[in-house]
């Protein structure tokens, strides 16, 4: 069985770490450094570092922070947030990150998956989807989940997949934030149609939602925010927890 992963997200806005509800409402939640050393001590799996609103801005993420983070941590981290070059991803592995995340760019630009994959490994390219539910069909959103677009969330992965994506960050739009769980069916859906992980985001507010997305959701990593940035469930409780529940985990 292969060993899910537990990834806390930084949403990174003005060199602060930020967490909201359905993607607005947004309150400070600490300094990124910090936070990335207590996860990567408490034996989080990996970390995600999104800088929320660099598309939105026209800027490029804050490769000093990046830096910094990547010194302060000893777990592979993947950083997202206004790429959209080869160049841009040369950069930020230059500064210290595993993987990078692109979303907005690979839509405008779906050749780019290609190119990103081409010249650094599916292992390094990760596609963020962000979908949200309309009148029973599932769409994809751009700009930090501003822009709505006209494609379907599941053909959209599957594409992803086979333009040589290593992993996709499903989040849904409708769940972010709300602590109700983990939208469960739609990741289901996309895990069983691709061959590559699916990290699940939005929607964690206790330990059984994660136990219901590595079971009924099907998805091979959970990421969420809130919950650690406020201390609300520790992470070596809730691995201990889903070891409990016969979910493989590494333990520390």
């Amino acid at each position: 069985m292969l060993t899910k992963r537990i990834i806390p997200c930084l949403d990174i806005k003005d060199g602060r770490t930020v967490k909201g509800v359905n993607f607005v409402q947004l309150r400070d939640a600490g300094d990124p450094v910090e936070l990335a050393k207590v996860y990567s001590d408490e034996g989080a799996d990996e970390l995600v570092f999104l800088d929320i609103t660099a598309t939105v801005d026209k800027r490029k993420t804050l490769t000093d922070l990046v830096t910094k983070v990547a010194k302060a941590i000893n777990i592979p981290f993947t950083v997202g947030g206004g790429i959209s070059t080869v160049e841009d991803v040369k950069v930020l592995l230059g500064a210290g990150a595993d993987k990078i995340s692109i979303n907005s760019a690979a839509v405008k630009n779906p050749q780019i998956i290609n190119e990103m994959a081409l010249e650094f490994g599916s292992q390094c390219v990760v596609v963020a989807i962000d979908t949200r539910n309309v009148d029973g069909i599932d769409f994809v959103h751009t700009h930090g989940g501003r822009k709505p677009t006209l494609l379907r969330t599941q053909a959209w992965a599957k594409e992803v997949a086979d333009r040589g994506a290593g992993e996709i960050l499903l989040t849904s739009m409708d769940n972010d934030g709300t602590k109700s769980g983990f939208a469960n069916e739609i990741t289901a859906e996309i895990s069983a149609a691709l061959s590559i992980p699916v990290i699940a985001s939005g929607g964690a507010g206790n330990m059984s939602h994660f136990k219901d997305v590595f079971t009924f959701g099907k998805a091979d990593a959970a990421l969420a925010a809130s919950i650690f940035h406020f201390k609300e469930i520790p992470i070596p409780d809730l691995k201990a927890y889903l070891a409990k529940e016969g979910i493989s985990m590494r333990i520390q």
